[in-house]
């Protein structure tokens, strides 16, 4: 018997229809758009906690959780007319009418329309000028074990308590661990970021071998704590939010007791419903702890007046007063190097072909391509390109053949040698991969291969 292309569901009062309620979403276990449909309103009372009233960006998967996504941050024109909506204004000065989810009907709709997780603004629908929530990314660079992510979310438990402020740890769906802070909504998004930055250096003080708050990549080590995550226009995945990775897991809220031992794969779509049965919203008494960030702006103002410069932002936004130059520290050093100012002082000498003064050249592009591992920037770094992926899996398993192939460069490198970007594609995330080669001997470090894989998010595009 052929699948129904559509079914009405009877939700909240309202009617819902689910088109292609059938179609695989998750072709390794085989669960469906209707199973995604049935899972988040099985566990409706907290996910609507963490989304419900706010306005929310929506990460279409129309082709599933190994497809490409899509951001679609304005409302559909053509949507029931008790969808709510709410217009944001973005630092690029353009404004969108987004979705705004309300109740159990509006969560399956918006499931309906192809999204897995939920991506929420950290702000009320009723205020979207002040957050009522400061967030902690805990984003392991390649290489860290899970263990010393949940060592490093006890650390950040600590700073906010010892601020005032309550910790609620949830896991990622993903690599790492989010812990939330409800705040009294008094504050605007730049005061946010600076309290979250406060977090990120303080965590980085109290365990600096297990975490940093170094912005560039080249710099990170362990853990980062991911400050800019609290910058206007930025999204996270929501409490009891699938995420698109084959064994669908749940971004699930815990308890701290649960947090020393927990495991992310044991919280899937499959698990996550009977564990909320069971044990209720471990997030419930969430908005009952609001607190507030002076004590946190205190700690930055002591870091300011310390001399210490504010964090680099995403680099679409514009430069801010009191941030540090947006250079990558490799290049910073070589500016700055005793060569360079004992050349500065030097008379002028004749310009060579082969001056040791020359700019460095960028890396050679791989085989096909026309841009190599740094684009049009140049770097000091010796970089290759490993894969450009549309999806984050696809990147890995391509790092996971070259690793194969070079083991012995590989046992060489650290962790943050290993560069993975998720890069803004017109509509969607695509994902490259490269590798610092700085720790391997100049003989031993191999050419610029074929990538192995070679995704062009472009090549569909009309032109």
């Amino acid at each position: 018997m052929a699948e129904p292309k559509k079914i009405l569901l009877e939700v909240a009062g309202r009617e819902v229809a689910i088109s292609n309620p059938g179609k695989v979403f998750f072709p390794r276990t085989g669960r469906t758009k209707l199973d995604m449909v049935n899972y988040y309103l099985a566990v409706a009372p907290g996910a609507l906690a963490g989304v419900g009233g706010r306005p929310m960006a929506l990460k279409r998967f129309v082709n599933g959780a190994e497809g490409e996504a899509f951001f679609q941050k304005r409302a559909p024109d053509k949507r029931p007319d008790w969808i709510e909506t709410v217009e944001l204004r973005f630092p690029s000065g353009r404004t969108a009418d987004e979705v705004v989810v309300s109740d159990e009907a509006a969560l399956a709709w918006v499931i309906n329309l192809g999204c897995i997780d939920l991506n929420p603004h950290p702000v009320r629908a009723a205020d979207v000028d002040h957050p009522d929530e400061l967030r902690v990314d805990l984003d392991p660079v390649p290489g860290v074990e899970w263990p010393q992510i949940r060592d490093v979310a006890m650390v950040a438990a600590g700073v906010l308590a010892d601020f005032g402020l309550t910790g609620w740890p949830k896991t990622s769906g993903s690599r790492g661990l989010h812990v939330y802070a409800r705040i009294v909504p008094r504050w605007s998004f730049g005061d946010v970021r600076r309290a979250a930055v406060a977090v990120a250096r303080e965590i980085e003080r109290r365990a600096p071998e297990l975490a940093t708050s170094k912005w560039w990549k080249e710099e990170r080590h362990g853990v980062f704590v991911d400050y800019n995550q609290n910058a206007k226009d930025r999204t996270v995945a929501s409490a009891y939010s699938i995420r698109p990775v084959p064994d669908a897991r749940v971004s699930t809220p815990l308890t701290w007791a649960e947090v020393p031992s927990c495991d992310p794969a044991e919280y899937t779509i499959d698990s996550v419903p009977a564990r909320f049965a069971a044990l209720g919203d471990p997030w419930e008494e969430m908005d009952e702890a609001a607190g507030v960030l002076d004590g946190l702006l205190e700690l930055a103002r002591r870091d300011e007046a310390a001399g210490v410069p504010d964090a680099p932002w995403p680099p679409h936004y514009e430069k801010q007063t009191g941030e540090a130059p947006r250079v990558q520290p490799s290049k910073r050093r070589s500016a700055q190097s005793p060569a360079s100012a004992a050349s500065a002082l030097a008379p002028p000498v004749p310009a060579s072909p082969a001056s040791a003064l020359a700019p460095p050249v960028p890396a050679a592009p791989a085989p096909g391509k026309s841009s190599g591992p740094t684009g049009r920037r140049r770097s000091t770094m010796p970089l290759i390109e490993i894969a450009r992926a549309a999806s984050k899996d696809e990147a890995m398993a391509g790092l996971e053949r070259w690793k194969a192939r070079h083991a012995a460069v590989w046992a060489r490198l650290e962790p943050a040698d290993v560069l993975v970007d998720g890069m803004r594609g017109r509509s969607s995330i695509w994902y490259r991969i490269r590798l610092n080669l700085r720790h391997v001997p100049e003989a031993e470090r191999p050419a610029q291969e074929p990538l192995e894989v070679d995704y062009d998010p472009w090549q569909n595009l009309s032109r």
